[in-house]
């Protein structure tokens, strides 16, 4: 792990997060990155343990239908994209309040695990789910730019790509202890809601005691442009360059054809028979690749530059579409297939943030992020919902075909998209 000189000087950003110098070294990665990778190692453990057995206790347990399924994962996966920018924004409207913003977050999806205990119907259950994303959605863009903030642009791939390695090593953690749980008790799945909830409040704590930030001096940023002030309008014509806006829409067409983890895994046990306590696992083999490239693919977009190494994580999602559309059944399909998964999640995840970060004044950095994420995050809601659809009408093989020509297709248009944000700033 890359952690930062003692000895080297400090700068103070806007939100009050420390700031490498420009003296330092590149290999440096921020304090405040590795508080935050802490926290998000411990949350993912928490939302990790739902998010394994929710596939197979929503199908199996509750008997919904795979477009019923698709609508909650939708939800699960794309309601956050409803408040990312008012998460953003409240982050730089307050002066650089980026930390408590992310902390409200946090807190309120931790509330809602307890609550998965006492619904058992689809009204409820999307209520709940909606709530706990609200959280996700109001607490990613102000982490992540105090990740940006925290970061020299040389570096920000790395950075990013150190934190998602921690984030994953919680996502590594929680499959493995939801199989554990469910393996030991009798009413397993209460009992993975219920240890989740107790994980989440600890990640808060961690937050709250060891996050730098809080209001900053100043809070219009040190790279904010002179008469800018980080207002809900200034926000949305950042859209208005150009850069950021062919960013926001290549990751807006690439999430629609993005197919949802949960269906990935339910495809593999259909494919392969996996027995119903085995499936909890399955997100260990998209954490682990996640965990052992997230590192090593931040500092290769940092070189050979972002828009490369981020178009080619969609080609790994691609073959690993086309291998569960073949015939192949032996051992090693789910190795590949999982394998693969977690190399789109490391080569797009933290490097479309560390391009999207560039060109966008620290006063905005929270906002201009946000948009970002609130388009790949809506793209991905309506694939969950088109994805399940089509599973119901025309059977899975013809849905994930549709996904993998669609693929090809946004990979194709974004290919001739190079936004000067994303090449390398060696």
């Amino acid at each position: 792990m890359y952690v930062a000189d003692s000895r080297a000087t400090r700068q103070t950003s806007a939100d009050g997060a420390a700031r490498p110098s420009a003296g330092r070294r590149r290999s440096v990665v921020a304090p405040a990155v590795l508080a935050l990778g802490a926290v998000s190692l411990v949350t993912d453990v928490s939302s990790e343990m739902v998010t394994a057995v929710l596939p197979l206790y929503l199908v199996t347990g509750l008997g919904l239908s795979p477009l019923g399924f698709g609508l909650l994962d939708g939800v699960y996966n794309g309601f956050s994209a409803l408040v990312r920018l008012v998460g953003g924004h409240l982050a730089d409207r307050g002066g650089g309040r980026h930390k408590w913003v992310a902390g409200f977050g946090y807190g309120l999806s931790a509330l809602c695990k307890p609550l998965l205990l006492v619904a058992h119907s689809l009204t409820p259950i999307g209520l709940v789910l909606a709530a706990d994303r609200t959280g996700k959605g109001l607490r990613t863009a102000p982490r992540d730019a105090l990740i940006s903030l925290s970061s020299t642009p040389q570096a920000r791939g790395r950075a990013f790509g150190v934190h998602r390695a921690m984030d994953t090593a919680g996502a590594l953690l929680g499959p493995l202890v939801a199989f554990l749980i469910l393996r030991a008790t009798v009413d397993g799945y209460d009992a993975v809601f219920t240890v989740s909830f107790c994980v989440a409040v600890l990640g808060v704590l961690v937050l709250v005691l060891f996050v730098p930030g809080g209001r900053g001096d100043g809070g219009a940023g040190a790279g904010a442009v002179p008469g800018e002030r980080p207002t809900l309008s200034a926000a949305l014509r950042l859209l208005g360059r150009r850069d950021l806006r062919r960013i926001t829409v290549c990751a807006l067409l690439l999430g629609l054809a993005t197919v949802s983890d949960s269906f990935v895994y339910l495809l593999l046990q259909r494919r392969l028979g996996v027995p119903d306590r085995w499936f909890a696992l399955l997100p260990l083999g998209t954490a682990g690749a996640f965990l052992l490239l997230a590192v090593p693919l931040g500092r290769l977009a940092d070189r050979v530059g972002r828009w490369a190494v981020f178009l080619g994580g969609h080609g790994a999602l691609l073959v690993a579409y086309a291998l569960l559309l073949t015939s192949w059944h032996g051992a090693g399909l789910p190795y590949v297939v999982l394998a693969l998964h977690g190399t789109f999640y490391a080569a797009t995840d933290g490097v479309l943030m560390a391009a999207a970060s560039e060109g966008v004044p620290e006063a905005l950095r929270s906002s201009g992020l946000a948009l970002v994420q609130t388009g790949q995050a809506m793209a991905r809601f309506a694939c969950s919902l088109l994805f399940g659809a089509a599973w119901t009408v025309w059977g899975d093989r013809a849905a994930l075909s549709g996904a993998a020509v669609a693929l090809v297709g946004c990979a194709a248009f974004a290919l001739t998209v190079r936004p000067k944000g994303t090449v390398t700033t060696a």
